[in-house]
Formats: C-alpha cells, sequence, structure tokens
C-alpha cells in the first residue's frame, strides 16, 4: 500500500479486514484429503487422495515431517501447498507424520525415526504403489532423518532424495553462535538437567524457539501488516504461516538430548558420521541420487550450513545443490516457491523416474505387494501368450511414457532448473560465494 493510500487500495483494504472480521481469515486452510494406509509407534503414513479429474501414475513422493513441526508444512494452504501441487500433476504423493509427542515418549531416541520410522514408511509406500522406488522428500529435520535413513539401509527402494533446508554444519548457523560460550562455560550440564526434567522440549518452547528465529520480523509484523492491508495474498500467507507456528509439537527428551550434544555441542553430522545406540552411520552410503536446496535468506540452516553436505555424500549417484529464494519455511511452501522450489523438484524427479516397463525389476525383495499386483502377477503366469504376440505391445507404453515426459518438461528459464543459473539474484550469489 502507498504510503498515501489510493482509492482502489482502501477498497481492498476494507474489504481484506471486513472479510478477516466476519469470516475468520483469507486463507483458505482446507487440508487436501488424505488416508491413513500404515500406522506404529509415533508414525502415521498417509496418502493423499489422487483428484478424479487426474491420472496418478508414476514413481511415489515421501514427504518426511520433522520433528517438532507439524505436517501442515507441506500442506500449508491452498495454493501454496506442495501436497496440491504433487497431487494436481498426477504423481502419487504420500506423507509421513509422528502425532504427538508427551512426557511418556522421553526415552524415544534419533534411531527410532532412522532406523524404524522413516525406513518403513518408504517400505510401506512403495508397497501400496505397486512395488516402485520412492522419491524422497524431507524438510529441515526431516530431511536430516531420511539422509541418515538412506546411509543406514542403502537397500530402501529410493529413487532419490531431497534435502530441503538441513543443517549440516551448526557452526555456520548464526543463531547458535550466542550459545557456543554458554555451552563452554557450563558444559551443558545446565541444560541436560533442565530437558531431562522437563522430558524434552515442550511446545510453548519450540514454538518460541521458531518465532525467535524470524529475527526483527516479529518486530515489524505489525508495521508490514498496515502496509499489505490491500494485499489479500500477503494477509492470507501470513494467516497460514501463523497457524503453523501455534501448531508446533514437543520433542522427546532423549531425542532432543541427541540433538543437542551431538549436532549443537559437537557438531557430529558435519563429520559424516553418527553414531546412533551402538551403530554407526556414514553419509558416504547414500547410492540414491541427491538434490538439496538451500534457501537465501534462511536464517535457521543458511547456505553454507546446508552446503556442507555435499562433500560428505562421496558415492551418491548424483549431487546437485541449489539455492532458491526463500526462508526456512518460505523456501518450502512460500508464495514463490511454484516458481522456483517447485520448478527444480519436478524436474527432478522426472529424471529419476522409472519408466513402467521396468517397475517390476526395480521391485525390493521383501517389499510387500498390494492386491492387485498380485492378482495381476497370477494372471500373467497363468495365461502364457507367444513371445510374437507379446512384442508389439511394449511399444505403445514406451511411446507413452516418452510422451508423458515430454509433457511434464521444466521451464528451463525458471530459478534453479538450468544448471548454469544457479542462483535467483545478485544477493544470493553474494550468499554463494561467502560460503
Amino acid at each position: 500500500m502507498d504510503l498515501i493510500p489510493k482509492p482502489d487500495q482502501v477498497a481492498s483494504a476494507a474489504s481484506n479486514v471486513a472479510h478477516k472480521v466476519f469470516y475468520g481469515g483469507l486463507a483458505d486452510l482446507r487440508p487436501m484429503p488424505r488416508t491413513l494406509i500404515d500406522d506404529g509407534p509415533l508414525r502415521e503414513v498417509y496418502h493423499y487422495r489422487p483428484q478424479k479429474q487426474v491420472k496418478s501414475t508414476g514413481d511415489p513422493i515421501l514427504l518426511v515431517t520433522p520433528l517438532a513441526a507439524p505436517a501442515i508444512c507441506f500442506d500449508l494452504r491452498r495454493d501454496c501447498s506442495l501436497v496440491e501441487h504433487f497431487v494436481k500433476a498426477g504423481r502419487p504423493t504420500y506423507l509421513v507424520e509422528y502425532g504427538e509427542i508427551s512426557f511418556k515418549d522421553r526415552n524415544l531416541g534419533m534411531e527410532h525415526w532412522v532406523d524404524e520410522v522413516v525406513p518403513e514408511a518408504i517400505k510401506e509406500v512403495s508397497a501400496h504403489a505397486g512395488g516402485r522406488p520412492v522419491h524422497v522428500i524431507g524438510w529441515s529435520l526431516g530431511g536430516i532423518f531420511a539422509a541418515l535413513a538412506a546411509a543406514s539401509d542403502n537397500k530402501l527402494p529410493i529413487a532419490s532424495l531431497t534435502i530441503v533446508g538441513s543443517p549440516f554444519d551448526v557452526r555456520e548457523v548464526p543463531l547458535v553462535a550466542p550459545l557456543r560460550p554458554i555451552l563452554k562455560l557450563t558444559d551443558g550440564g545446565i541444560v541436560t538437567r533442565v530437558y531431562r526434567a522437563m522430558g524434552g522440549a515442550p511446545k510453548p518452547l519450540v514454538r518460541r524457539a521458531f518465532q525467535l528465529s524470524s529475527g526483527t520480523k516479529i518486530l515489524t509484523k505489525p508495521i508490514a501488516t498496515l502496509q499489505h492491508l490491500d494485499d489479500a495474498e500477503w494477509l492470507a500467507q501470513i494467516e497460514a504461516v501463523d497457524r503453523f507456528t501455534a501448531n508446533m509439537i514437543a520433542y522427546p527428551g532423549r531425542t532432543f538430548g541427541q540433538l543437542y550434544h551431538r549436532m549443537l555441542k559437537h557438531n557430529q553430522l558435519n563429520t559424516g558420521k553418527v553414531n546412533l545406540s551402538g551403530h554407526q552411520i556414514d553419509l558416504a552410503a547414500v547410492k540414491a541420487p541427491v538434490l538439496v536446496f538451500a534457501g537465501n535468506t534462511d536464517g535457521i540452516a543458511p547456505i553454507p550450513a546446508v552446503k556442507a553436505i555435499v562433500p560428505l555424500l562421496a558415492n551418491a549417484h548424483e549431487v546437485r545443490f541449489e539455492i532458491v529464494p526463500g526462508g526456512h519455511l518460505g523456501m518450502l511452501t512460500g508464495r514463490a516457491a511454484r516458481h522456483t522450489t517447485w520448478v527444480v523438484m519436478d524436474e527432478w524427479i522426472t529424471q529419476y523416474s522409472t519408466p513402467d516397463d521396468r517397475v517390476p525389476a526395480q521391485r525390493t525383495p521383501g517389499a510387500k505387494a498390494t492386491k492387485p499386483a498380485k492378482k495381476a502377477a497370477k494372471k500373467a503366469t497363468a495365461k502364457k501368450s507367444p513371445a510374437k504376440k507379446a512384442a508389439p505391445r511394449k511399444a505403445p507404453v514406451k511411446k507413452a511414457a516418452a510422451k508423458k515426459a515430454s509433457d511434464v518438461a521444466p521451464d528451463r528459464s525458471a530459478i534453479g532448473s538450468n544448471r548454469e543459473r544457479r542462483f535467483s539474484s545478485s544477493s544470493s550469489r553474494d550468499l554463494a560465494q561467502k560460503r
């Protein structure tokens, strides 16, 4: 809004205020419809229902939620929902979340998520999708869990791994710098006693920490809101982010302790090797192709902190590092993400998708097959067709697959999709040079 508002701006502002007062808000917060397909201790795997007008085909996508953050990070609001984007594109989309964390879960460590929750979710999604390999996308701590799970068991049916805003070198996080002298002075003893007594990090503390990570935005938010009263999209995004922040989840005590001691104090992730309950995980064991995103204004996971994982993935099929506009949440599901981050994701998934005629070869031994897949297998063995008749049927399938790939070819001018144009602006290029 201009310093001296124009008549149309005043009208828009009045309409937005009235809509918020009488209808509760401007954001369309309806969640995308989903179905629970698997659950276990602090593990819920959901399948997002495909839209009737769009045929859902191809390798499935599994979205891995970070601890403490609600799963709505992937489904923030309509038109700013990564889930909605994938479902509308006809990609089979799944999500794993963990439910409410309480005091009784205080003894659960990181190994629960790395060795059980994420691997089981990957296997279940692969089985539900007919034995196809899975494109795993993890945001923040979810990206760290996904990377450690892939390194711990390289037999998991993973087609590709995407890590979004996950810090692997906490020395590069400005928010942590002021705490280091305190940690050295107290050796962390006081902090350890506090989180053990509380059974972890409670919701209010997690919520406040996320708000403080925004820095001056908390102080300037009221002024910014007044300046954007005529911008319904801006106001809707603020509403959605506020709802996300209000729904933070607690950290279990033992997991919080491991994150505090191993990541915060000793920066163990930056070595590429993490020891969980006597089991050492080496990130060099990751074989799948890996796409890594860093946000150019991310205060929680700055560019150098995220890029630290790249040299640790020595044996990955391919490692691609991208800088995109946005902060920690904005790079994933901000208003600009649909033209930046999501475009690169689409390109990556298309590049590493499995052709339909190669799916049986990719099926992992021991993975559960869905009932329709078993039926089809029985029908194929019972009805033996001559080799000459079977050959012509394969050609149309390959042709259709090729046509589909060309239909979803990304816009090469978009940020990050062109390998020669890595960064979005001079500011992000400057940030990259400082790494």
